[in-house]
C-alpha cells in the first residue's frame, strides 16, 4: 500500500475505509482502458459513468492505476459515486490500483485521486497482470496498445489454462471495438484461436443490465473453467432479451430473471416456446443492428482507404 505523510485526516479516513472494505467478500471488477481520453469526449463521459455504475452495483474496482484518460475517468466515477453514497449510507466501496514502483513514479503522489486509491505494488508487469486478474470479471474500455496488450495477454493466459476463466465485457463505446471483434472472429474462424465469448455492450444502459445479470444470475466467478465459459456464452445470447425487456417493462433485471426462471421451470410447453422465440428474436435483432453499424463503418473505412490511395498516387506522380 502507498504511504504518504501529507495525506490529510479525511483522506486517511477514506483510505482506511477502502482498506477495510477490500478485506470483505464481494464481486471485484478489473477495468482495462487507456491512460489517454481520445479525441471524442464521449469516451471519457461513458467511462466515468462506468465507474459510477460499479459503485451502484456494489462492486469493487481493480485497475492498473492512472489519474488520466479513460482510467482516470473510471476512477473519478467510482470516487464520486462513493462519496454520494456515503451521504445516505454507511456502506463503503473501495478502489485498488495495482502497479509497479517504476510506473508509480510517473504520477504526482500529491494528486487528490492518487491519495484516495489503495495502491498495491507488484514487482513486475507480469505480476501486475496476474494480480489484476484476481478480479471476478473483466471490462475492456476504449484504449491504446496497452489495453490491446492486456486483452491479448488475458485471452492467451485463459485459453492456455494459466489463469482461471472469467467473463470478459467489451465496452463498445461508439463502436470502438468494431475492427478488433472482426479480427478476433476471423482468426477464430481460420482455426488460430478458440472463440472468446465477449459480452459486448454498446452503452451504459446495456452495461448496467450486463452487470446486474452477472451479479444476480451468475454471482462470483466459478472455479470451473468450462462452466464459466458456458455461462458467458449463455449471457452473450440472452443479454439482448434482458435489455429489450428492461426497456419495455421498466422492471428490475432481477425480476426479469425470476420471470424467465419461472417459465423455464414451471411454464407449459407453449410458454417455453414463446420465451425461446423471444430470446432468439432479441438476439437476432441486436446482431442485425450491429451488422448495419459495422456496414456503415466499413463504408467509411472504404472512403478513407480510397482517399489515402489517391494521395499516394498523386505523391508518386510528383516524384
Amino acid at each position: 500500500m502507498v504511504k504518504n505523510e501529507s495525506i490529510c485526516n479525511d483522506d486517511k479516513k477514506l483510505l482506511s475505509s477502502f482498506l477495510k472494505e477490500n478485506e470483505k467478500d464481494g464481486i471485484r471488477v478489473f477495468v482495462a482502458g487507456g491512460s489517454r481520453g481520445g479525441h471524442n469526449p464521449v469516451y471519457v463521459k461513458e467511462t466515468y459513468e462506468l465507474g459510477k455504475i460499479i459503485v451502484r452495483k456494489g462492486f469493487k474496482l481493480d485497475f492498473g492505476l492512472s489519474n488520466t484518460g479513460i482510467m482516470g475517468a473510471v476512477a473519478r466515477g467510482v470516487i464520486d459515486a462513493w462519496n454520494e453514497k456515503q451521504q445516505c449510507s454507511n456502506r463503503e466501496f473501495p478502489i485498488q490500483g495495482i502497479t509497479t514502483e517504476e510506473y508509480f513514479k510517473l504520477y504526482d503522489s500529491e494528486d487528490t485521486m492518487i491519495k484516495h486509491i489503495n495502491v498495491i505494488f507488484a514487482k513486475t508487469l507480469e505480476e501486475r497482470k496476474k494480480r489484476l486478474l484476481n478480479a471476478d470479471f473483466v471490462v475492456f474500455a476504449p484504449g491504446g496498445v496497452g489495453t490491446l496488450d492486456e486483452l491479448a495477454y488475458d485471452c492467451v493466459a485463459m485459453q492456455d489454462g494459466l489463469l482461471e476463466k472469467k467473463p470478459f465485457i467489451l465496452y463498445n463505446v461508439c463502436g470502438f471495438f468494431h475492427h478488433l471483434l472482426e479480427f478476433l472472429k476471423s482468426i477464430s474462424n481460420k482455426g488460430f484461436s478458440d472463440p472468446v465469448p465477449f459480452i459486448v455492450v454498446d452503452n451504459e444502459f446495456e452495461l448496467e443490465v450486463a452487470f446486474e445479470l452477472l451479479k444476480s444470475k451468475y454471482g462470483k466467478c466459478e472455479n470451473d473453467g468450462k462452466k464459466v465459459y458456458a455461462n458467458a456464452r449463455q449471457l452473450v445470447y440472452e443479454l439482448p432479451y434482458f435489455i429489450k425487456k428492461r426497456q419495455e417493462t421498466k422492471k428490475d433485471v432481477i425480476d426479469i430473471v425470476r420471470d424467465v426462471c419461472a417459465i423455464r421451470t414451471l411454464g407449459n410447453s407453449e410458454e417455453k416456446a414463446i420465451l425461446d422465440a423471444d430470446m432468439e428474436t432479441a438476439y437476432l435483432e441486436k446482431e442485425i443492428e450491429r451488422m448495419y453499424d459495422r456496414l456503415a463503418k466499413t463504408g467509411r473505412d472504404t472512403s478513407v482507404v480510397s482517399y489515402k490511395l489517391s494521395r499516394l498516387k498523386r505523391r508518386k506522380r510528383n516524384l
